[in-house]
């Protein structure tokens, strides 16, 4: 961050989407796509937001420039350009984007543009790229049509075409020239910010490496301030000084980019980067593995909305055994939960394995809870015998189809802080946040001890 006022700072943003049911349309629910994100971008500064598809990444940007009516929150846009002090008599919300009228939200356009992720279907057919170019100009005001060509021409050359290509079609143009094309576009109206979604992810990889060098040099030549947006950090590294990570709705980390790619300091960061290929085939397969699902951003995990998936949740005080065990019988405790085990199916599998020896009836409760253990990767037994008894006990009841009770079970002895308390946004080192309970104290030296033994 550079010093003074940043450009553009993003206060608790939240984007939901109203469930209905009925011919009333009664709302049942939401989904909360984007819940309660903040950050600033400063001047001249490029943030990257990164996360899986469907965390809310593109919900937020469409937010930001009010393509979207934000449910709550503040888009504070170029607060230097207000003084209340100066101006007592000035509107209370000058500078809030979510606030703005038609005519401030004509000239906050102006100044914030967007690039889309696919340049095809961001241009009309039946206009030339010159008059597509050209006609943010006429909308703000510009009536000289000879002006607005030699703008339009000029921005052309800028971005790597050719002047002549004004009077082109967008058929005529590779995927590469398109977004040249939507980078001239988003200058056009020499904008402060511009919010990049996903750039170059529709591009070959020899044209990204081309788009991205030119928006580094047009970034540079114009001092823009960029939102980039995507799901490839190898891009992200090269393009960004600082990277927020989102996961389902929320932002779980923010930092320097070098910083946050040599030290994350988030589980779900640190899944994310070893997803990144290595050239080295002695690192191959030593990557963090998510188990589970994505969960409904309908229906979100209580507490930390990562512990479904985390291989690195806090075990309950009083049992200490390999962590990757632990996860493994987090995960089979998830589906006791939601009654997704097929006890039938057990049965059978066993038969099957016994080459029809036994009939189904006979299958014995030991033999369902090997089958179930193998399916979830859990040992038997389990390293902690207090552990194992409870886990003994709660197969036994899913074996019988007594779901109720092995997930009572389960839920009362195997409880995770990480499910009933919501990490804080905790700054783990100058400038760098994370959110999780690992960087709490009480809860991260819980971890520490029970991690040890798998070191």
């Amino acid at each position: 961050m550079t010093d003074g006022e940043p450009l553009l700072s993003v206060r608790n943003l939240k984007k939901h989407y109203p469930i209905t049911e009925g011919i009333l349309s009664r709302e049942v629910g939401r989904v909360r796509a984007v819940d309660g994100i903040s950050f600033d971008i400063a001047r001249g500064e490029t943030l990257g937001l990164v996360g899986e598809s469907g965390c809310g990444k593109s919900t937020a940007a469409s937010s930001i420039i009010q393509l979207e009516e934000p449910t709550e929150g503040e888009v504070i846009f170029n607060s230097e350009k207000y003084d209340p002090v100066t101006d007592p008599d000035a509107d209370p919300h000058p500078n809030d984007v979510t606030e703005f009228d038609d005519r401030q939200l004509k000239e906050f356009r102006r100044q914030a543009q967007m690039i889309y992720q696919d340049p095809s279907s961001s241009f009309d057919p039946r206009m030339t790229i010159g008059e597509s170019v050209a006609e943010p100009l006429r909308v703000h005001g510009l009536d000289d049509k000879e002006r607005r060509r030699a703008i339009v021409q000029d921005l052309l050359e800028r971005v790597g075409l050719s002047a002549d290509d004004y009077h082109r079609y967008p058929h005529e143009f590779s995927g590469g020239q398109k977004q040249r094309v939507g980078l001239a576009r988003a200058l056009v109206l020499n904008p402060e910010l511009i919010i990049a979604d996903e750039p170059v992810s529709a591009l070959d990889v020899s044209v990204q490496a081309e788009v991205l060098s030119l928006m580094n040099d047009i970034k540079e030549e114009f001092g823009l301030s960029m939102l980039f947006i995507s799901h490839d950090l190898g891009v992200v590294r090269e393009v960004c000084d600082r990277v927020a990570v989102m996961y389902l709705g929320e932002i779980v980390e923010l930092g320097p980019t070098e910083q946050l790619f040599e030290d994350p300091q988030h589980p779900y960061t640190q899944a994310l980067l070893s997803s990144i290929p290595v050239p080295d085939p002695r690192q191959r397969g030593m990557g963090v593995e998510l188990s589970g699902d994505v969960p409904s951003p309908s229906d979100p995990p209580s507490g930390c909305r990562f512990h479904t998936r985390c291989p690195k949740v806090i075990q309950p005080e009083g049992y200490d055994f390999e962590q990757e065990h632990w996860r493994s019988v987090m995960d089979l405790r998830e589906r006791v939960g939601k009654r997704s085990i097929d006890v039938d199916a057990v049965r059978e599998y066993v038969v099957a394995e016994r080459d029809g020896e036994i009939d189904e009836e006979a299958v014995t409760t030991d033999q369902m809870d090997a089958v179930i253990r193998e399916e979830f990767d859990v040992p038997d037994p389990l390293p902690d015998a207090d552990a194992e008894a409870v886990l003994a006990e709660a197969l036994e009841y899913v074996a019988r189809g007594d779901f109720e009770s092995a997930d009572d079970l389960l839920s009362t002895e195997f409880e995770t802080v990480c499910e009933t308390r919501k990490p804080t946004y905790t700054e783990t080192r100058p400038g760098h946040k994370a959110s999780c309970l690992l960087h709490e104290t009480e809860a991260g030296d819980e971890f520490e001890r029970s991690a040890s033994l798998s070191d």
